[in-house]
């Protein structure tokens, strides 16, 4: 993203946080790190479906689960599918910090966009915002085998820590909740445990 796209995606998001402030009820949707570390106050939480978006390891990561020279990938909302993760309700008064946090977070780098979903919860569905992946950005992957994936999780390590740990995290959250999601499971398989890696980093079939 060359330097007038950057300010261009800044000034987007800029509005679609004054939006999100302007919300009755403001909801923010975790699928990844935010499901286990969420890092913000809130006053109710609920599993929630997300139509239309799908998780997935297809963004590199150069500072809390990589290096410039070794990155890591973490997870992106990219389209089609579906995707369970877990619904936070912000209380008015705190929105604005909140969204201040969420945007030094997830979006100051841009390959991140808010955008405003339809989640389904137990008993209703709600108006929430969630962080879709900018497929125009240099960050994110594209799409990449399993392999691929794995190698770039078995490598990354970063400001928080391995790129493994922010697999395990997210798998073990899922299955707290009773959740399910297949190709994180299979690419645990493919990592695999610590000491058992090939030549390559990545645990062989």
């Amino acid at each position: 993203m060359n330097g007038t796209a950057a300010r261009r995606a800044r000034v987007l998001l800029r509005r679609e946080l004054r939006a999100a402030l302007a919300e009755r009820e403001l909801w923010i949707f975790g699928y990844g790190s935010l499901m286990w570390d969420p890092g913000f106050r809130h006053v109710e939480t609920a599993p929630a479906l997300l139509h239309g978006w799908h998780r997935r390891f297809c963004v590199y990561s150069h500072r809390y689960r990589g290096t410039a020279d070794c990155p890591g990938l973490v997870l992106g909302l990219d389209r089609g599918g579906h995707c369970w993760g877990m619904a936070y309700r912000v209380a008015r008064r705190d929105a604005k910090a909140v969204l201040h946090y969420l945007w030094d977070r997830e979006l100051d780098g841009g390959v991140y966009r808010m955008k405003r979903v339809r989640l389904r919860l137990k008993a209703r569905a709600v108006r929430a915002y969630a962080f879709t992946v900018n497929r125009g950005h240099q960050g994110y992957a594209g799409l990449l085998t399993p392999e691929q994936t794995a190698q770039f999780i078995h490598q990354g390590n970063g400001a928080r820590g391995p790129c493994r740990s922010y697999l395990e995290n997210t798998v073990r959250h899922l299955t707290r909740l009773g959740l399910a999601d297949r190709t994180l499971h299979r690419l645990v398989e493919i990592v695999g445990p610590t000491g058992a890696s090939d030549s390559n980093g990545v645990r062989s079939p």
